[in-house]
């Protein structure tokens, strides 16, 4: 959605507390399971007490919290909010279209303390900032959490939820990258399966919605810029393939009379570089999880599992992507002598951000004397399923050398304080049209 958005800009402008949003990302960084760097799988140990960390600082604030049947996090202001977690639409409130602002605190298995946090926590310091300060507005502003962002279900679980829902069988299908079944851990957890199955919103109750990330790539830094404003999203496609071949021991089994799944996988997953360059120079797939059954040192691989991710800024470029990497894994499986299953989710569109809320971004930047640039974001976010039912838009940081993604991501807290105060400056701008 473009060019619905136009503001007067902003007057009585407050700032975020600093201090106290670099407390809020180091105290929630230490929330994280074993090894280095941060690790908050959804609805794993570390994700429930993040979860309830979050909502301590939102009692804390004396800010209303409501969540919905899948894990997604609204936080109001109590004049704002809904009184009941319950309701099919718990971030209604009284009707009136709200600005929404949030990102994720899930993280990828020894991820940074950045990603997803930054925008989950600066917008818990805006509407603090707006509830403490008694800020008048025409809109309620909320601040959101949302599950699973990082995939480990489903690309962009929670706002994927919101924004065309799911059904019982679509949920029941679905698997960890550690091989759980996604309806096992979310019971488990204390989650209604039913309800999670009834969390599609209303767009009528979104005016607008903000997401400030960190750029998790080098230009900002190469440029010298404080502030990106984003463009568009990548599109996101993936899912798993799985070579199906024969176990057999491997002393005595001769090379040619295997079927081995693994030399099959592995073969595709050398060949997949150049099948997305076949598609286009921005096109790129990765194979990160790789699973072997029946494991052994002393047997042939029987199956072979590859997670599949693959981008591409265009959708028929997307779409081409898919058929490309389905066709050469069914002619590995050929040359192989195996079988193959190819189970890709429905794909996550490429879209272009709000032009209309750019230019806000851009104005508030301005205000406070920053310099930003227009960037294009390779990486998925929840903006890209909001921007389907409301004008959205995104805020990059620079990330220290462009390392995302691993314990070694950083980002300085004068830019962070930057980014949370545009943001403030957007968000108020919205909520008062």
């Amino acid at each position: 959605m473009t060019g619905r958005i136009s503001t007067g800009g902003t007057t009585g402008r407050i700032s975020v507390d600093g201090g106290r949003l670099r407390s809020d990302l180091e105290e929630l960084a230490r929330i994280s399971g074993p090894g280095p760097g941060v690790s908050r799988t959804s609805f794993s140990a570390a994700d429930a007490q993040a979860r309830a960390w979050f909502l301590d600082r939102c009692a804390q604030a004396g800010l209303s919290v409501v969540v919905d049947g899948i894990g997604n996090m609204f936080v109001s202001a109590p004049s704002s909010s809904s009184s009941s977690s319950s309701s099919d639409q718990p971030y209604a409130g009284d009707g009136t279209p709200a600005v929404w602002s949030g990102s994720h605190i899930d993280s990828v298995p020894r991820g940074g303390r950045f990603d997803g946090a930054l925008g989950a926590l600066a917008a818990l310091e805006c509407v603090r900032r707006l509830h403490e300060e008694k800020v008048p507005l025409r809109r309620p502003v909320r601040a959101v959490v949302y599950s699973d962002e990082e995939g480990n279900y489903r690309h962009l679980l929670g706002s994927s939820a919101l924004a065309r829902g799911f059904t019982r069988a679509e949920l029941e299908a679905l698997t960890g990258r550690d091989g759980d079944r996604f309806v096992d851990t979310f019971v488990a957890a204390g989650w209604d399966l039913d309800r999670a199955t009834q969390t599609k919103v209303d767009p009528r109750v979104i005016h607008s919605t903000v997401e400030l990330h960190i750029e998790q790539g080098p230009q900002l830094e190469r440029l010298g810029h404080q502030i990106g404003v984003v463009t568009g999203i990548v599109g996101l496609g993936g899912g798993s393939i799985t070579f199906h071949g024969r176990a057999d021991h491997a002393g005595t089994t001769p090379l040619a009379a295997r079927k081995d799944a693994l030399v099959a996988a592995g073969a595709l997953v050398v060949q997949l570089p150049g099948v997305a360059r076949s598609v286009s120079d921005r096109a790129v797939a990765t194979v990160g999880i790789i699973t072997v059954e029946p494991g052994s040192a002393n047997v042939v691989a029987e199956t072979a599992r590859l997670t599949v991710d693959f981008r591409d800024p265009h959708q028929a470029r997307l779409a081409e992507l898919g058929r490309a990497i389905t066709a050469a894994a069914r002619a590995v499986a050929a040359r192989y002598g195996v079988g193959v299953d190819v189970d890709f989710e429905p794909a996550i569109p490429p879209c272009q951000l709000d032009e209309g809320v750019q230019a806000v971004i851009a104005e508030a930047a301005a205000g406070r004397g920053l310099v930003a640039s227009s960037l294009f974001s390779g990486a998925g976010h929840d903006s890209q399923n909001m921007a389907a039912l409301a004008p959205t838009g995104m805020i990059f940081v620079p990330s220290i050398g462009g390392s995302s993604h691993c314990p070694d991501e950083d980002t300085a807290w004068d830019a962070v304080e930057n980014g949370a105060n545009v943001l403030l400056d957007t968000v108020t701008a919205l909520a008062r049209t």
